[in-house]
């Protein structure tokens, strides 16, 4: 059985809007953030993507031919899923759009054999796997820097119940990892 880890990039005040991500995600670039997110790509054997957040990575990453940035060749080749209801078409390398009964398509790829499915910004589908309950661990990437506007990561209404910190990593330029484990009771 997989486990389910939503990977998020956010501000310390939890926006994680890629429209503004110049101003907050670009100045705090180092290579320590960048290994520790190529580990993270790397150990998924499946993504998760919202339609949004494939239509902006697919005509990009889809066009690497030459393991560009060390993680080019496993996005590629890597099982890709999409949420979506009104795409049509899927262009990049093994992707499936899933259209329909997306919970239990979901919960079926969970049950299969493997390491972890991986979800990266994707803040509509993020929001309806965290009100299923079906992540198994939130990273976060915590840059130190307040917005104050943009897509929160957390929506107001049903939220998880407890979440067990498991591990922190404090990275150059004030970047903090904080890894946190679902505990079902």
């Amino acid at each position: 059985m997989r486990k389910l880890v939503i990977s998020e990039w956010i501000t310390l005040d939890g926006i994680f809007d890629a429209e503004t991500m110049a101003e907050w995600f670009m100045p705090y670039d180092s290579p320590a953030r960048q290994q520790l997110i190529s580990n993270g790509i790397h150990a998924c054997d499946a993504i998760l993507f919202g339609r949004k957040t494939y239509e902006m990575l697919a005509p990009y990453w889809s066009q690497m031919k030459n393991n560009e940035m060390g993680i080019a060749a496993k996005l590629n080749s890597v099982a890709k899923y999409v949420v979506s209801t009104t795409l049509e078409n899927a262009a990049w390398e093994n992707t499936t759009i899933i259209k329909n009964n997306i919970i239990e398509e979901i919960t079926r790829l969970k049950q299969q054999p493997g390491n972890e499915i991986q979800v990266e910004g994707s803040a509509t589908l993020a929001d309806a796997l965290i009100q299923a309950d079906l992540v198994d661990e939130y990273k976060f990437f915590v840059h130190p820097a307040i917005v104050g506007k943009g897509k929160r990561f957390f929506k107001e209404g049903k939220l998880p119940g407890g979440l067990k910190l498991s591990n922190t990593e404090v990275l150059d330029k004030g970047v903090v990892v904080l890894t946190y484990q679902r505990e079902r009771s």
